[in-house]
């Protein structure tokens, strides 16, 4: 087997330390990467160099596995991570999640095996939005029928192709009648060139407490940009929360997995950073280049050390470092 290359964006806070754990499973494993590193440091460079180097590089290898990079609240240079996925055309979000071993709510093992198929482009995060007189602020909500069937033929495409049997479009058309109601009449268009997949539907509230009393009822939840993100984030607590949640943005012909939690900068440096969710990212990443082998034998160690429970970092419950916990995966492989 050839190598594959792969752009290795480093983030920043915890993100090169978790980055670095990753690549080393990796590299432990049957995989078969060759990584370019990109390293980023939002702190000391403008957002405009970062955002130019991490497209040259992921344009040339067509595959990212990204860390998290710091984005202020508030104020400050926006978000180097959605200008990425807006710049590239990453239009669709995949976060799955999948009950784990030991971790997250006492539901019964398999009671929790869902995909978040987000809308990555649209909705309120076009950040199109301006300030009167410093007393009123108004954020345009973009919705349009172009990026609602790409986000709609993908999630039926994933449906297809994962055999699974029900898609779920989240909305609230019953109050936006004309941005979710063009997204909800969408995917039920879509759904008609896909007879062997049930079209479901539920209002994005009842959909939250859903995810909470139900979660085993779901496969495939087909979310715009706002709804995806927060549901996404909602389903990644029903496994032990972000640090274990993978993910990824595809585009047509581009892909670019990360870690879906933040850049945890009050831990950066100290060496208790969970690499799981970048490092499950990367799971999803060896599936996508065709190495299956090397993905299973990455995930069946992490399902030892979780079940063993015996060196773990702190978030999940033990007191144990980066580089034990990193260490301890590598033993099993």
């Amino acid at each position: 087997m050839e190598q594959v290359k792969v752009s290795l964006i480093t983030g920043d806070g915890i993100g090169p330390e978790i980055s670095r754990a990753t690549r080393r499973i990796i590299d432990s494993s049957s995989a078969k990467i060759d990584w370019e590193i990109v390293e980023t440091n939002p702190r000391q460079e403008d957002g405009d160099v970062i955002i130019d180097r991490m497209i040259s590089s992921i344009e040339e290898t067509s595959v990212g596995l990204k860390g998290p990079i710091t984005t202020p609240i508030g104020s400050g240079y926006s978000s180097l991570t959605v200008a990425l996925r807006k710049k590239l055309n990453l239009y669709a979000n995949v976060r799955p999640v999948k009950k784990l071993l030991g971790l997250g709510p006492n539901f019964q093992a398999g009671d929790v095996d869902l995909v978040t198929v987000r809308e990555n482009t649209e909705g309120l995060y076009s950040g199109i939005e301006h300030e009167i007189a410093g007393e009123y602020a108004e954020s345009i909500k973009l919705v349009t029928r172009k990026g609602s069937e790409k986000i709609a033929r993908f999630a039926f495409e994933y449906a297809k192709s994962e055999e699974r049997e029900k898609v779920t479009a989240i909305h609230k058309a019953n109050i936006l009648k004309q941005s979710d109601g063009l997204f909800l009449d969408t995917a039920r268009g879509i759904s008609r060139d896909y007879p062997g997949i049930k079209l479901d539907e539920k209002i994005v509230d009842n959909m939250a407490m859903q995810l909470i009393l139900h979660p085993e009822d779901y496969e495939i939840l087909l979310a715009p940009n706002l709804y995806g993100d927060i549901l996404s984030d909602l389903s990644a607590g029903l496994i032990g929360g972000l640090g274990v949640a993978p993910g990824g943005n595809f585009g047509d012909d581009l892909v670019v997995f990360e870690a879906v939690h933040g850049s945890a900068p009050d831990i950066a440096g100290q060496n208790v950073a969970n690499p799981l969710g970048l490092l499950r990212s990367g799971i999803m990443m060896l599936n996508h280049v065709d190495q299956p082998e090397a993905a299973g034998e990455i995930e069946a160690a992490v399902d030892k050390v979780l079940e063993e429970r015996e060196v773990l970092t702190p978030d999940l419950g033990g007191n144990s470092t980066t580089t034990e916990l990193t260490d301890e995966i590598i033993g099993y492989l």
